[in-house]
């Protein structure tokens, strides 16, 4: 029998009790590298720049909807250890996963900037299942996409990757224009006040 260890068996979901996750709604979702480890590049004056796995983090991210056909991307930013994005699942959404073969190419996504806004238009022509995916599936496939692209360039260089993910994410429901406004400011700003975001472990030094 395993030995009763608390700090397992007493986690406790970081996700709002009682909430649909499936209906639509805006969502500022906050992944985070596992120990905070500066995994997808570094921030140089302000901007934010890319190294090859952070380009697999941006690419996967902007191909979601591809994936997920019904929802849209709002405003993202990586940054060296984490990433911050909202998802939008539209109103009376109905959705299914797409094919693999379906995703774009690397090579077809939108130019890398410090921050991108997008608008997706939705294919009514894709198929559908009569439920939503909670944003949890979203995120969870997500960070395996990338977990999985990051993995083949670690063994491509006979090196060890290590876990690329925190465990769990961080989300916020955001109810208002106002709450928007905030959050979306404070992502495109993110690698601005980088020496003093939370997320930055030299903020204290």
């Amino acid at each position: 029998m395993n030995q009763y260890n608390p700090k397992i068996h007493h986690r406790r979901s970081i996700r709002l009790k009682g909430y649909d996750y499936t209906q639509a709604g805006f969502y500022f979702i906050t992944i985070c590298c596992e120990d905070r480890i500066f995994r997808f590049g570094n921030i140089d004056h302000g901007k934010m720049i890319l190294n090859e796995f952070g380009r697999i983090a941006y690419n996967e991210w902007v191909k979601l909807p591809e994936r997920y056909p019904n929802i849209d991307l709002d405003v993202f930013q990586i940054m060296p250890n984490h990433l911050h994005g909202i998802i939008v699942i539209p109103v009376g959404a109905t959705l299914a996963v797409a094919p693999l073969n379906s995703v774009a190419p690397l090579n077809s996504v939108a130019p890398l900037d410090a921050v991108v806004s997008m608008d997706h238009d939705i294919d009514k022509n894709r198929a559908r299942v009569n439920r939503a995916p909670m944003v949890g599936d979203i995120v969870g496939a997500y960070k395996s996409m990338v977990a999985n692209g990051c993995l083949k360039i670690y063994k491509s260089k006979n090196e060890l990757m290590g876990k690329l993910w925190q465990r769990n994410y961080w989300e916020h429901i955001i109810r208002d224009d106002v709450a928007y406004h905030r959050i979306s400011e404070y992502i495109i700003n993110n690698p601005i006040k980088w020496m003093n975001d939370k997320f930055n472990p030299d903020q204290n030094n």
